[in-house]
């Protein structure tokens, strides 16, 4: 057993890597990636139509998942949440006040707190979950659309699997207004119209700048 596992070294980290910033020790969720491949040598028989390594990549990801799911959700600190609790009161005191959704400019500039902190402490508050069931409404025909149907194209079982994972690293990795952009759109299921309007620019800005977002960020899923 120990054997096989060696000689699956690198497939088992590529696993773990992938939950990189989620708050855990990477050794830890190494072990917990190994404890996976063990149940999926137990399960797997020769007889089937696919590769050990293949067949294993399910089973470590869906052990990691259950364990953070089991452990809770990612830690954040206690002056981030307390931001965030205030944030929250603010938004809605503006909202009933004015009938509108404050900006993340207007919230910055109401707590004299840098706008990068803001949208820390309000992603703090929305874990990102899902990828498959975030979802964001077509503009063109009104179907609910999901950010991972957006960027994967004719991919397999294993390869969606994985990439719901490579996705949330990719979110992680943007650049404060992309990452809002993708935020408001995605998961706040918010119109090009609302998000330009949150954001203090123009629809068609935003309409541009989520096309070369997501286009970039298809680019990179396919190079994972």
């Amino acid at each position: 057993m120990q054997k096989l596992i060696e000689q699956n070294n690198g497939l088992i980290w590529s696993i773990v890597k992938r939950f990189n910033g989620r708050g855990y020790e990477l050794e830890d969720l190494y072990q917990i990636g190994c404890l996976g491949f063990i149940k999926s040598i137990k399960r797997f028989d020769l007889t089937f139509d696919v590769k050990l390594s293949t067949y294993a990549v399910p089973y470590m990801i869906g052990e990691i998942k259950r364990h953070i799911r089991d452990d809770g959700p990612v830690k954040v600190s206690r002056s981030i949440k307390e931001l965030s609790i205030k944030i929250r009161e603010l938004q809605k005191e503006y909202f009933y006040k004015k009938g509108e959704e404050i900006t993340i400019h207007q919230i910055a500039k109401e707590l004299k707190i840098p706008k990068e902190d803001i949208v820390l402490a309000m992603e703090s508050s929305n874990s990102i979950e899902s990828i498959e069931a975030s979802t964001y409404t077509n503009q063109k025909d009104g179907n609910s659309i999901s950010l991972l149907e957006t960027l994967a194209s004719n991919q397999n079982e294993e390869e969606m699997i994985t990439n719901k994972l490579t996705v949330n690293q990719l979110i992680e990795n943007l650049e404060t207004r992309d990452k809002e952009i993708i935020l408001l759109r995605f998961y706040k299921e918010k119109t090009q119209a609302q998000v330009a309007k949150i954001l203090g620019i123009t629809q068609v800005q935003v309409s541009r700048l989520e096309r070369k977002i997501l286009g970039n960020m298809k680019n990179k899923l396919k190079e994972a």
